[in-house]
């Protein structure tokens, strides 16, 4: 496996001379945080940001994310669908501009009008420190009259007319059509990926089930199984996300890391405690802290990675973590913690790779 850790450029906290320091790191999930949804990457700033990087002493190894746009997502009118097919060639773009500055993992989502959420985003835990959590009761806290401020992740935040005007679009949206459209974007630019040699890698619902009336597609087994087998070129591949797919307590983690694990092409792995009904919340990365195998599911996916001829390194990252030790940076994302499950991930694997000797 590769080692990395998420940067979020220059409005991170978490600054990468700190970031090198962490030991057997291979590289930087990283991203143009700055595109918008639907323009297509320069090459020059893709090399600008891959340089930035390279002058730390890291490298740009997964991009994290290439925004899709909700045209392309939602579009049903003539010029929707035509500003949809717009961004599609944009997002080849990208990927041929990603490839020729030797960048060949791109992870995104298809999540509409944003990307994963969260209740709290520090909920306290036993030991002290504190942690992002969902509680299923707290969803109608949100005043959206006032809109909604960019998370890390998301591609942007929405005043509160514009967020109305998002939820309206996207409750008409059913999740077979959201399902229709994710294939109609599959089938131009998971072919051109695989010309290109470039791994893409869907990253799962977040949480793994419906919200706010909103479409969701890809959060169980069979869905997964229907993407790929809808587009099946071996660039159209997953990101197995640990603590978006077990948040869901019917999931059975071990059986879909082996299941698919040929095409996973890279891997969040997050811990979670999970409390009554779907609530839980993000915990430290070892065993005891929370409900998830992690050593169980990297063993699922290395055992059959393993047996295929030619396997690539498959890289991954520790997903959100706590704030401890007084840290302050983007909820889930300090290095404190993030590094401490790194290091735990290493255990796991160079115990796998012992094992096997």
């Amino acid at each position: 496996m590769k080692f990395t850790l998420r940067w979020f450029g220059d409005a991170d906290p978490v600054n990468l001379a700190n970031i090198r320091q962490t030991p057997g790191l291979d590289g930087v999930v990283s991203s143009l945080y700055n595109a918008q949804a639907g323009e297509a990457w320069s090459l020059a700033a893709i090399r600008e940001h891959q340089q930035q990087l390279a002058d730390a002493g890291l490298r740009w190894l997964v991009v994290e994310s290439v925004p899709v746009s909700d045209d392309i997502k939602l579009g049903g009118s003539a010029n929707e669908r035509a500003r949809a097919e717009a961004h599609i060639d944009a997002w080849c773009i990208t990927l041929a501009n990603l490839a020729e500055a030797g960048i060949h993992s791109v992870c995104y989502n298809f999540m509409p009008v944003f990307d994963w959420i969260r209740t709290d985003f520090a909920m306290p835990l036993g030991d002290g420190s504190n942690a992002m959590a969902y509680r299923e009761a707290d969803l109608t806290r949100f005043d959206f009259s006032q809109g909604m401020t960019r998370l890390a992740a998301w591609a942007k935040g929405y005043s509160g007319p514009e967020l109305e005007a998002a939820f309206a679009r996207a409750r008409a949206v059913s999740e077979e059509e959201l399902f229709d459209r994710l294939v109609a974007f599959l089938d131009v630019v998971a072919p051109a990926a695989q010309r290109l040699g470039v791994k893409l890698a869907i990253h799962p619902d977040d949480p793994p089930w419906p919200i706010y009336g909103l479409p969701r597609t890809v959060h169980r087994a069979d869905q997964l199984a229907r993407i790929l087998e809808a587009v099946d070129v071996p660039a159209n591949g997953l990101t197995f996300c640990t603590g978006a797919l077990g948040a869901r307590i019917d999931n059975d983690l071990l059986a879909m890391a082996e299941r698919f694990a040929e095409r996973i092409h890279f891997v969040h792995a997050r811990n979670i405690r999970r409390f009554e009904g779907r609530d839980f919340a993000e915990v430290a990365h070892h065993p005891s802290a929370g409900d998830l195998d992690l050593a169980g599911v990297l063993g699922a996916i290395l055992n059959a990675r393993a047996a295929i001829d030619g396997a690539e390194e498959l890289p991954i990252r520790p997903d959100h973590g706590r704030m401890i030790w007084g840290e302050e940076a983007i909820p889930g994302y300090g290095l404190y913690d993030r590094a401490i499950g790194l290091g735990y991930l290493q255990g796991v694997v160079e115990g796998w790779s012992l094992a096997r000797r």
